[in-house]
């Protein structure tokens, strides 16, 4: 049991203004070069320091340790030991790096174990290739598949399947003869030269259990459901389903299998699973729907939910620890359908099911799937991989955001993606920002952690208030998994359906959960009013233009609507029962409510079922809010905030809104982002109650509605009107860390070539280095350091940085990775490579400069180079300017103050610590209040004579300072800034690329600028200072 504290009658006041561990956020911390127990126990403390609970230990590119070795588990368990003692959590993780089933390769080198495909081709002795992501589970051909069956395909004139029948591999064909093979996957540097698991076959994923969990538990079982509670799993999937673009296309098409799949078919359906093979490929005439086709989708999705996510679901049910993670792109149809089948189904052995939430991304179906089935099986919480690949320059009030709707939507485990434990070579483009010690701000965290974990403090407790259960259609999407010239028009339209109705409701103030359909019949064992379904019960349910229910659907539906249960269903009747033709689906159809798939009709059709509205002033429904009930024992708990970022976040005025709710309460507003409790402004009347609020982007509210009369409403007050000025044009500031001159364009030279190759970008340049030398190329899907240990060096490079300085400056360093092994020439003297520091990271070292000079100086660093080298940009520090003109920066002076405006244009181009702007003020009635509306940073700290007073975030961008002495005083304004001008992929043209992994960093043609891009920093508007 996670939240052990939930027991207690009511939610004791002093955990909400201070929750403990286990409500806090637990990130993936990346265990990503050679460990050490003392560091990992320093970044722990790191961890604590930034409000966190705990954290899961996740091998990442670049770990030295050998994985699962005795060196590596006494690791883990120093980690569990430490966090048992700082009352933190240790989460384990179940593999080297992604996805699960392999074991780094440990469980593959077995290759009866290995990832299969099924191949359906026109050639049968094709050659080998490799295509797509080893990670995402996409097959290749090995050139020696083995043949399982031969077909002579015939496609009518229009490209439907016209005929087929299975025929000897040298009989003629009719029409075009098409081979079923047998495809094992070949070894890949991503899973450390050996392939993915087959996630179809059990004995793979019991061999995963014995190589991985079994050494857990022989380490640290002892702290299983105490400091260990739960073992995260990482995107399992299968062989990605294909399909043809066009009818009549003759190439290569892969789809999941197993060995067992024709006996176990058989078993399941009493045929020959090679008999009808085709249909799963082309579509029938007139796109008629194909039995067999659908049934072959089910007892894939089934296959692999059984031979996975119940296999390890069930060790970690016998031996007392949850199994969380999330599964591999759930939140469509097609995504789902393609990497899993159907997500919902294996949620059913997840004892914490989770989600994963990329990018700023807004994933309502997939975050809605797992929270209807916590509800359902009745799980204690959700778990989210949140914040990844959102890059450097994320700031705290997407962090706020990502985490608010996910919060509603039934979050309660975060996991911030990703915590590094180092940055060397490689290990800094997994996907930053780095959410640890790295980041400026990371000692300004806790404002977001404590805010969620008082949030999770109301809602893990009591039970979800949730009327309206809407039938999962995936199963009527599997129907049209065809050519995409045949198909695709269907299936975008189905997908798109499914995508709006869950946007409809939500924003529609229409709670609900999604019902699977192979789950309902052991959910459900009949049909009654409310239907019941697990832990829950509906009293509406909505069926959204299925094609084809299951009889077992069927059935219990009837028996909820003869019970007088409400009955919706949208759009067109369903016309097949378990994917045949039927009538039973009319007949229900016929006794119940419709309504058009439409917004309008839906939410009109809905306004009964509704528990919570919310309106704006003028009475029109919001189309911005979401929400959360739940009942406690003494309450309810209501959250309330924004599913979508403001539309410009500088200008952000605010919405009045109306929050009306079944039932008369008293309100009490708990403030989640300082702890205190105090009456709302509410109303109650006719069986309502009605809540005024004033919102910003950004912002949440979390209610605790009590029995009425308990608490009496606050005065609805207006905004106090101060006389305002602006501060100062140019004004006196600080810096918390050197400047930067970064240096990532170098002329180079390998050992033996007499001249230098023109100047090159350092990641380009090390490629070329490796081709020149006949090396691998270097890029994210290496084999891990772990597999072969340091392989020798082959050569040395020599780099060569030129720059202009327009001053003379004393005092500067050099920061460089492998500082020890590097030769060093500075202007044409010899520097020693004495380490004195690190620079942000504990892989990057300072080295002490001879003096910069005015005019040219040129660094010449030479580095031993082979397999395992890492080629990276340096940078120069001190407390100079530096001016950026195209590709070209040099050193300047610094300014002796600071504008409003952008720092770029300031000598800060590459900067990225901490500026604090300081700002002379007056007070003349004990109170300073301050709006700084406009900045491109992750916060500002306010400060008052050097006394920290709070933050500015959000919306409405103020804060005042209370009993301040009247007279002088000095506002400091600090601005966090972030790592992506300094270390980020700063040659990338598109601005608006929300995928930061590596290949950021390596863009090509078009998105390629040896011009820098860089991020607008600064406070950009001069704040006001109110009187």
């Amino acid at each position: 049991m996670l939240y052990k504290k939930n027991s207690t009658p009511s939610l004791n006041d002093g955990l909400f203004k201070n929750p403990t561990s286990e409500y806090r956020g637990t990130p993936f911390w990346a265990w990503n070069n050679m460990l050490t127990a003392e560091e990992l126990q320093r970044q722990i403390d790191v961890f604590k320091e930034m409000g966190l609970g705990g954290f899961h230990m996740h091998v990442r590119t670049g770990l030295k340790n050998k994985y699962l070795s005795d060196e590596y588990m006494e690791l883990v368990k120093t980690c569990v030991e430490k966090a048992k003692k700082e009352d933190m959590l240790a989460w384990l993780y179940d593999e080297d790096r992604w996805p699960s089933g392999a074991a780094g390769g440990l469980v593959t080198c077995d290759e009866r174990f290995r990832a299969r495909s099924l191949l359906f081709t026109t050639n049968l002795n094709g050659e080998a290739y490799r295509f797509g992501d080893p990670s995402r589970s996409e097959a290749s051909r090995s050139g020696n598949g083995a043949l399982l069956a031969c077909y002579d395909v015939v496609l009518d004139k229009d490209g439907y399947l016209e005929s087929y029948k299975r025929i000897n591999a040298d009989d003629e064909a009719e029409g075009t003869k098409w081979y079923a093979l047998l495809e094992v996957y070949s070894a890949n540097s991503w899973h450390n030269d050996q392939t993915y698991v087959d996630t179809l076959n059990k004995d793979a994923i019991e061999r995963f259990i014995e190589v991985t969990h079994e050494k857990y538990k022989d380490k640290v079982g002892y702290e299983f459901d105490k400091t260990v509670p739960a073992i995260f799993t990482d995107e399992p999937q299968f062989t990605r389903k294909q399909i043809f673009e066009n009818s009549f296309d003759k190439d290569d098409v892969f789809m999941p299998w197993t060995d067992k799949v024709p006996e176990l078919y058989e078993k399941a359906y009493g045929a020959d699973i090679f008999e009808t093979l085709p249909e799963i490929f082309w579509d029938l005439p007139k796109s008629a729907p194909s039995i067999h086709r659908y049934r072959y989708h089910d007892f894939i999705a089934e296959l692999f939910a059984q031979s996975f996510a119940d296999t390890v679901g069930s060790w970690c049910g016998e031996n007392g620890i949850a199994l969380t993670g999330h599964m591999m792109e759930e939140p469509t149809l097609h995504s789902q359908t393609a990497a899993l089948g159907e997500a919902m189904r294996s949620y059913r052995s997840f004892q914490l099911p989770g989600i994963d939430l990329l990018c700023n991304s807004h994933e309502f179906t997939t975050a809605k799937q797992a929270q209807s089935a916590a509800h359902q099986f009745g799980y204690e919480g959700v778990l989210s991989e949140l914040y990844g690949v959102t890059g450097w320059d994320c700031d705290f009030r997407t962090y706020k955001h990502q985490g608010d709707w996910q919060a509603a939507l039934g979050i309660t485990i975060r996991v911030p993606h990703l915590s590094w434990y180092a940055m060397a070579g490689e290990a800094k483009r997994d996907y930053p920002a780095s959410i640890s010690y790295q980041s400026p701000w990371y000692k300004e965290y806790n404002a977001i952690e404590d805010h969620f974990a008082r949030v999770n403090t109301a809602l893990t407790r009591g039970k979800p208030v949730v009327k309206v259960g809407v039938i999962h259609p995936v199963e009527s999407f599997w129907l049209h998994w065809g050519p995409n010239d045949k198909s695709n028009i269907f299936r975008d339209g189905i997908d798109e359906k499914f995508l709006d109705l869950t946007k409809w409701l939500l924003e529609g103030s229409i709670d609900f959960d999604f019902i699977s359909e192979s789950l309902l019949p052991t959910l459900c064992e009949k049909g009654t009013a409310p239907l019941k379904v697990g832990k829950m019960e509906y009293d509406t349910i909505i069926v959204p233009g299925c094609e084809t229910l299951r009889s077992s659907t069927l059935e219990r539906l009837e028996e909820f609507r003869k019970c007088g249960g409400r009955l919706l269903f949208l759009g067109e009747v369903p016309a097949l029962c378990d994917a045949v033709v039927s009538d039973r689906g009319k007949k229900l159809y016929d006794i119940s409510e419709k309504a058009d798939y439409t917004r309008s009709a839906t939410i009109t059709a809905m306004e009964k079922d509704k528990i919570v509205t919310i309106r704006s002033y003028d009475g029109t429904l919001t189309d911005n809010l979401i929400y959360q009930l739940r009942q406690d024992e003494d309450c309810k708990w209501l959250f309330i905030c924004y599913d979508k970022e403001p539309y410009n976040k500088d200008v952000e005025r605010g919405d009045y809104v109306k929050i009306t709710v079944e039932g008369e309460y008293s309100v009490l507003t708990y403030n989640t982002e300082n702890g205190d409790i105090y009456p709302a402004v509410f109303t109650t009347e006719n069986g309502k109650t009605v809540i005024d609020e004033h919102t910003y982007g950004y912002g949440s509210r979390l209610y605790k509605l009590v029995k009425a009369g308990e608490v009496e409403s606050a005065e609805k007050s207006d905004k106090e009107t101060l006389k305002s000025v602006l501060a100062s044009g140019l004004v006196d500031y600080e810096l918390s860390e050197e400047n930067i001159l970064l240096l990532d364009m170098a002329e180079f030279k390998i050992e033996g070539e007499e001249e230098f190759s023109p100047a090159e970008e350092i990641l380009r340049l090390d490629n070329i280095c490796r081709e020149r030398l006949g090396l691998k190329e270097r890029g994210g899907a290496v084999v891990q350091p772990w597999v072969y240990g340091e392989q020798p060096h082959v050569s040395k490079v020599t780099l060569k940085y030129t720059f202009n300085s327009e001053i003379d400056y004393s005092g500067a360093f050099l920061a460089l990775e492998d500082a020890k092994d590097a030769e060093i020439v500075f202007n044409g003297e010899k520097v020693p490579s004495e380490i004195k520091g690190t620079y942000v990271d504990i892989s990057i070292f300072k080295v002490a400069l001879p003096d910069i000079k005015k005019g040219e100086n040129v660094l010449e660093i030479t580095y031993p180079f082979g397999p395992s080298a890492n080629l990276e940009s340096v940078y120069i520090l001190g407390y100079f300017g530096v001016k950026v003109a195209g590709r070209y920066a040099s050193i300047t002076s610094l300014p002796e103050k600071l504008a409003f405006g952008s720092a770029l244009s300031q000598g800060l181009p590459f900067y990225s610590g901490a500026i604090t702007y300081k700002i002379p003020v007056k007070s003349e009635n004990g109170k300073i209040k301050v709006c700084a509306s406009d900045y491109r940073g992750a916060l500002i700290s306010v400060e008052l004579d050097g006394e920290k007073k709070g933050n500015i975030i959000y919306p409405p961008y103020e804060l005042e300072i209370k009993d301040v002495a009247d007279g002088n005083h000095t506002l400091g304004l600090k601005l966090y800034i972030h790592r992506y001008n300094s270390m980020g992929p700063v040659h990338l043209v598109d601005v608006l690329e929300s995928w930061h992994g590596p290949d950021a960093w390596r863009s090509e043609g078009i998105n390629w600028s040896y011009e820098y891009v860089l991020r607008t920093t600064g406070i950009l508007k001069a704040p006001e200072i109110f009187k």
